[in-house]
This record gives C-alpha cells, sequence and structure tokens, in this order.
C-alpha cells in the first residue's frame, strides 16, 4: 500500500507585530517531508531562526531523501547549523532560538523528530495514539507527577523550554526511534505552542471527525481558537495532514 497525503497549512501572527512561526513541506522521490518552527520571544530575531531552521531542514531533506535515522540526523543538524551560523553573521540575533518538528512519510511509513514544544499529533481511527512530549520546565513536572498533564496549558511555567535549536554544544532533539507504518485514514497535526494552547485533544479528534480535508479540519479549529484567545495572542501555526489511502503518487498541496 502507497499512502499519499493532502496537506494544508494555517498559519497567523495573532495579536503580535512579527510572526515567529514558520513552516513548509515538500516531495522528493518517494519521500514527503514537513517540517515546522516556532521562534522564542523572549529571544531577538526568532522569526530569523525559525525561517532558517525550517528551509535547512527541507534543503537538506531534498539532497538526502530518505527516512533512516541518519537522513533526519542530517536534517536536524543543517537547521541547528543555519540557525548557528545566523547567530554569527549577525550579533544582534546572537541568541535566536526556535523550536522544530520534522515528520518524513515514505509510502507506508512516517517518522518524527522534534525538539522544544511545538508539537506532532498522530490520529488513527479518529483518536490521537501519538503525541510528542514537550521539552519545558511543565512537562517536566507532569512527567514527575507534580501537575496533571492537562496542566500544562495553564501553567507558569509552560514557555520555559529545556531544549531549542540554536544552542551550541546542546543540541538534544529526539527521534522517533523506528518508522511507523501507516494505516490508511491516519492523520497528523504539526502546531505551534500558540496553536495547540487554545484547543485541547478532544477537540482535534471532534474536528477530525467531522471533516472532509485538512482545510475543513483547520477551518474549524481555528474558529474555536478567535473564539478564546485575547488580542496580544501568541503567534499561531499548523500542518494538518490527511492521508489519502492506497493512491500511488498522490500529493496534493492543499
Amino acid at each position: 500500500m502507497t499512502v499519499g497525503f493532502q496537506t494544508k497549512l494555517l498559519t497567523n501572527q495573532g495579536g503580535r507585530r512579527n510572526n515567529q512561526d514558520y513552516a513548509g513541506f515538500t516531495r522528493q522521490g518517494d519521500f514527503s517531508c514537513w517540517v515546522l518552527a516556532d521562534g522564542l520571544g523572549g529571544h531577538a530575531g526568532g522569526e530569523t531562526a525559525s525561517r532558517l531552521a525550517v528551509e535547512a531542514a527541507l534543503a537538506a531533506f531534498k539532497d538526502y531523501p530518505g527516512i533512516e535515522e541518519e537522513h533526519i540526523t542530517r536534517w536536524l543538524q543543517a537547521a541547528q547549523e543555519a540557525v548557528l551560523a545566523g547567530q554569527a553573521r549577525e550579533p544582534s540575533v546572537a541568541t535566536m532560538r526556535t523550536t522544530l518538528v520534522i515528520m518524513v512519510a515514505g509510502q507506508n511509513h512516517a517518522r518524527w523528530a522534534h525538539i522544544g514544544d511545538s508539537r506532532l499529533y498522530m490520529f488513527r481511527g479518529g483518536r490521537i495514539i501519538y503525541q510528542t512530549r514537550d521539552h519545558s520546565v511543565s512537562q517536566a513536572l507532569a512527567d514527575s507527577g507534580q501537575i496533571e498533564l492537562s496542566d500544562i496549558r495553564n501553567h507558569e511555567d509552560r514557555s520555559r523550554l529545556l531544549r531549542t535549536l540554536g544552542n551550541e554544544g546542546d543540541f538534544r532533539p529526539v527521534i522517533l526511534a523506528e518508522p511507523l507504518e501507516l494505516n490508511k485514514g491516519d492523520a497528523f497535526m504539526i502546531c505551534s505552542d500558540g496553536f495547540w494552547e487554545y484547543i485541547l485533544e478532544d477537540e482535534m479528534e471532534a474536528g477530525l471527525l467531522k471533516a472532509a480535508s485538512p482545510g475543513e479540519w483547520l477551518e474549524g479549529l481555528e474558529g474555536l481558537l478567535q473564539g478564546r484567545v485575547s488580542s496580544s495572542n501568541d503567534n499561531y501555526t499548523a500542518l494538518a495532514i490527511m492521508s489519502e489511502g492506497s493512491l500511488p503518487n498522490t500529493w496534493r498541496l492543499g
């Protein structure tokens, strides 16, 4: 079975002056790749860091497509090196940092990696079967049982990240141990914290079950978000990805 995909990208600067989120997706041969980054707002140059990371990762993917750990490691390193080089070129953004999520799919398998608190959710049968763990203080507190998982969204330390791209000598992304076999109907949501902060996981599931396309899925969820945000809400970005089943060479940009 060859699994094809429909993809839709949503990005909005929210109530901020600049959009520090950046995302993109492409295909090379038998492989497709999606990348999303969220530049850190507390560091100058967040929008530059996210753009450099995504563009470098996608370029590295096109040069070296595949689904093995060595492939994803090379793309991650390219993103890291691009941000570090940007820091060196311009002292005013020497502290710029960004999160990063990368997913690759080839025929009937997918694999992903992440660093920071941008998330990937995988859905099967309309339900979440996998969710990345944030590299944040609040996630660490939840992991240790000091707070509930549901408390992360509103915790005072939610934005304190333990791992990011752009820290020289401290580069610790997490790569999924093995490629995961895809089923017809599988779906994915890759999103920045400005998106998942306002959308609960059961709402993502409910929205997916009602949607006929990635665009419809995102439209419904953005409607919920818009009804909850303040005038100063963070940038929000999401890549909605739906598999199309056993359709050879299917690739739609949405």
